[in-house]
């Protein structure tokens, strides 16, 4: 993603439409902004996308969402997701600004398909759905055991069973936990023999 917005991704025969094969493009830091903030909250891709500057409180870390899919809800942000909004300059009513921004015409942010077919192609990686960055951010809550009430109220889920998907995460933590305890009775064991 760095290399996206800052010197670009070079066209390729796949995708040259508007540029040379070759040429780089730089892609929008809006674009990536919203990648990197669905990432470091688990936030939906449309709460992003619609996510309005008036809903956006820096000084508690919050956004605070008035409609997302489960009512009204609050996405609380990390640090790193606090200086990546205070990087993007406020062009109209939304965060991540979209072609229309700051026009009579406003409109969010329609999509990121098009940006992250060339993070993932540029990436080598293929088969990953913008949507799986919230599942790893809550699987990798899961893994840290901060509990599914947790990690289903950072998510927003307005059910507990939602949440019990990402529980898979907990079965390999586990297994470490048990692999590394009993690899060190096993070191005893074998020592005391």
């Amino acid at each position: 993603m760095t290399e996206a917005e800052t010197i670009g991704l070079a066209v390729d025969a796949g995708t040259a439409k508007h540029a040379p094969v070759g040429q780089r493009v730089v892609m929008s830091p809006y674009a990536t902004a919203a990648v990197r903030l669905i990432m470091l909250t688990g936030a939906r891709l449309r709460e992003i996308l619609h996510l309005r500057w008036d809903e956006v409180d820096l000084e508690r870390g919050v956004l605070r969402l008035p409609d997302s899919k489960t009512g009204k809800k609050l996405v609380y942000l990390p640090t790193a997701a606090i200086d990546i909004i205070k990087g993007l300059t406020p062009i109209g009513a939304f965060v991540i600004a979209g072609e229309s921004a700051g026009t009579k015409r406003e409109k969010p942010r329609a999509d990121l398909k098009k940006p992250w077919a060339a993070i993932l192609k540029r990436a080598g990686v293929s088969g990953v759905r913008i949507h799986d960055l919230r599942h790893t951010f809550a699987s990798i809550g899961v893994g840290d055991q901060m509990g599914l009430p947790v990690i289903g109220a950072l998510l927003g889920h307005s059910n507990a069973a939602t949440t019990k998907r990402y529980a898979h995460a907990a079965d390999e933590v586990q297994r470490r936990a048990v692999e590394a305890i009993g690899g060190k009775i096993a070191a005893a064991i074998a020592g005391g023999k």
